[in-house]
Formats: structure tokens, sequence, C-alpha cells
């Protein structure tokens, strides 16, 4: 069914365009698109776009503002269209035409049901890199006893591995002709067994490795670190490591150095000038990261392992309600908070909206914006320092004042410096 156009975009704003060489042309007043999100999702965009628009204003004093456009996915997509519609055509062809777009959390039934929204974006899209920096913020509550140390950004591969995974149910005629012919192949596979295959390519690892190495190059990173569980699947995660440090030799062998290298010809110590470029088994990187979370700065990962240690790597600093994250693409991107729709809590002005006001300083970043991305960080900094925040930190920090989710966003305002 052709998609039908609700809503015009905004008539004072210009389109973002994708140079030929893939870096963006943005205009002083882009059209960005956005999905304000299921649940909880309204509270947390309204308490958000304010930020942005005062970051942006604050940064620029009136001479660039972002033209808001919405779109619409999700429970609300229903509503507008008026049937089970949770992805419209239309959606997806406004986010490819303006290029940058940003969104709240969207519902995904388990077990059933429709797709995920989230992994249909990134699929149709093309928005290969999953994007997550986890810092910590002086003054959340953390489990960890120096949660400072980490600070890490995660580039998870985003339409490969599980998320290109085919299925077939166990005792279903196509999983008994797979366990048939893996045991032609001399491979035995347990009958009734359900069957799965995870894809995982040269050229998908290798530009999701290549925008880890430049984003190490780019921001002086010390490290990039390849994640992978090599040591048992060796021609799918084990070709990821390989992939990896065949770019690494390939296209950047004059600013990046392997480890062996640093050990067998220079002591153990990188030389000046260069990243070093790791490996590490997926089960021992979630041991490192919480022992030794200094010597990590970039991890690129398959994408499974990406999943659970950007999770993992956000608890250590405060939890998923200040995890940012964005799905880029060499012609689409897409910033979004990282945490569900917390459907209990929706309606109520309650949560923290700091997952997708931290999205939006990445995506200001991205846009070239760094002025006002850094803008947001640091009032986020002052707020959550001067102990005004909601409940979720409130509860777990002695003299706090707790406020909504409106509330912190006005502070985030205020302690913009």
């Amino acid at each position: 069914m052709a998609a039908k156009f609700v809503l015009e975009p905004p008539k004072k704003g210009d389109p973002i365009e994708v140079r030929q060489d893939l870096t963006l042309d943005v205009p002083d007043r882009p059209i960005v698109p956005f999905i304000e999100g299921d649940g909880t999702g309204p509270d947390i965009w309204r308490a958000s776009q304010a930020v942005f628009d005062a970051a942006v204003r604050k940064a620029y004093g009136g001479k660039r503002e972002i033209a808001w456009y919405e779109v619409f996915a999700g429970e609300k997509a229903n509503k507008v269209y008026g049937e089970a519609l949770w992805l419209p055509d239309e959606t997806v062809e406004a986010i490819r035409r303006y290029v940058v777009a940003i969104k709240g959390p969207l519902t995904t039934p388990i077990g059933g049901g429709f797709r995920s929204i989230n992994v249909t974006l990134r699929q149709v899209l093309d928005l290969y890199a999953c994007v997550r920096p986890v810092r910590y913020f002086q003054g959340v509550p953390s489990p960890m006893k120096r949660p400072e140390l980490l600070d890490v950004m995660i580039f998870r591969e985003n339409v490969e591995d599980v998320y290109a995974g085919i299925e077939w149910a166990a005792g279903s005629p196509e999983a008994n002709r797979v366990i048939a012919l893996c045991k032609e192949l001399g491979k035995t596979i347990r009958a009734e067994s359900g069957i799965g295959i995870k894809p995982m390519s040269a050229f998908g690892s290798k530009r999701l490795i290549r925008r880890g190495i430049l984003y190490a190059l780019e921001h002086g990173k010390a490290s990039v670190t390849l994640v992978h569980k090599g040591n048992i699947m060796k021609y799918t995660e084990g070709a990821f490591r390989g992939w990896g440090y065949e770019l690494a030799r390939d296209e950047f062998a004059d600013r990046v150095i392997s480890e062996d290298d640093v050990y067998k010809h220079h002591g153990g110590k990188v030389p000046a000038g260069k990243v070093l470029i790791k490996d590490r088994i997926a089960d021992s990187i979630f041991q490192q990261l919480l022992l030794r979370p200094d010597e990590y700065s970039v991890l690129c990962t398959p994408n499974l392992n990406g999943d659970y240690l950007s999770d993992a790597c956000a608890a250590q600093v405060g939890g998923l309600g200040i995890a940012p994250g964005g799905n880029i693409g060499d012609r689409a991107a897409v910033f979004e908070a990282t945490h569900g729709t917390a459907p209990k809590y929706a309606g109520l002005d309650k949560v923290n909206p700091g997952s997708v006001m931290l999205s939006g300083a990445l995506m200001l970043e991205h846009l070239g914006w760094s002025e006002a991305s850094a803008l947001i960080t640091r009032g986020m900094e002052r707020a959550i320092q001067a102990k005004t925040v909601t409940y979720d930190f409130a509860r777990q920090m002695e003299g706090a004042r707790e406020v909504k989710c409106s509330g912190f966003g006005s502070a985030v305002i205020e302690q913009m410096v």
C-alpha cells in the first residue's frame, strides 16, 4: 500500500545533503525528522526538544536553528493513520530524504507480533554502525568503586550477525532439511533442534571497523579493540577479528599498530602518534571492563556482542537512563533512546530524559555543531552535580532534589555554560 502523506515538512527549513565523499552539507536551519516514541516517549521528547533548542540558540545566537519535522512510528502511527501501520513508508522516506533523525523508545513485542521497528529502520536504511558512547557523570549513583575510569565508544555492527539471522522452528520441514544437509557435510545436529544462521561478511565487518578506527584517529583515542568469540566461531566472529586486522594493515598502516607489533618491535610501548589495535574474546572483555576499564577507549563488535556489552557498560556508570545511541550509515543516521518505553510511567512526567538528551548531543556532534553538543553535556553534568535529578537517581543520592522529567530539562538548560 502506498504511504499516505500525513504531515508536510516545515517550509522554513532546508534538507541536509550528503556530499560525494559522504560528509554532510548542513544548512543553518536543517529539517530534522523526529519520532517522539511510545510510553514515556512524549514526556521525554518534550523535555529533550526544549534542551536541544536552548543549546543551539545559546551556542549560535539565533544564527542556527533546527526545523523539527514530526514523523510517525509505533503506537502513534496507528492512531494517526487509523490502521495497524507501525512503520509507515513515508516515515522511512522522510528519514532517507532529510538524512538525520532522532527518536524516542518504540514498542516491540517479545516472542511474537510485528518485527522490531528499530531493527527494521536500521536494515532498510542500512544504518550499519550502532554507536554508543558510555562515560560517567560525576555524582550519578553507580555500583562501581571508580566508575569514572570507564569512558568508551562502542561501534556495534548493526545489520548483520543475529540482526540478519535466519531461523527455522524445531521440527519444521526447513529445519529438518538443514539438519540432513549438515549430516551430509559431516556435522551432527540433534534432531528436533531449532536452526539459526547468522551471516557476517568482510564488507559489513570492515566498514564498521573502519568507522571505529577513524573515530579513534579523529578524537585522539589510544586504542581500538576488536571484540569477538573467534575461539569458538572461527569463520564468523573469528573472521571479524581477522578482517579488522587486515583493514588496519591495508588502510591505516602508517597510523595504527597492532598489539603484537608493539611487543615484538617496541618493547611493549606504543610509538607516539599511533593508535593501538588489539582484540579481546567477548567473555574476557566483560571482566576487563570491570577490572581495567581505563585500558579501553574504542570497541568494535559484531551485533550481539555489542548489544550485551553496551548495556553492561551503561550499568557501570548509572544505567540506560543516561545511555545515548546513534545508528549511522553512509547516507542516513537515526539517534535514539537506548531504553524501553516504560508504559507504566507514561504521561506522568516522571522518568529520566537523559538518554534522549545525550543522543541529541551525539546527533549535534554528527552535524558538526559541536558547540551546542558540548552545552548539553555540560548542562547535564552540572545539573547532576547539583543533585537536581529525576526519581531514579534521587532515591539513590543523599540530599538530592527530585524533579520531574520536564524539571530536569529545565535544570539542564539553566546549567548550560
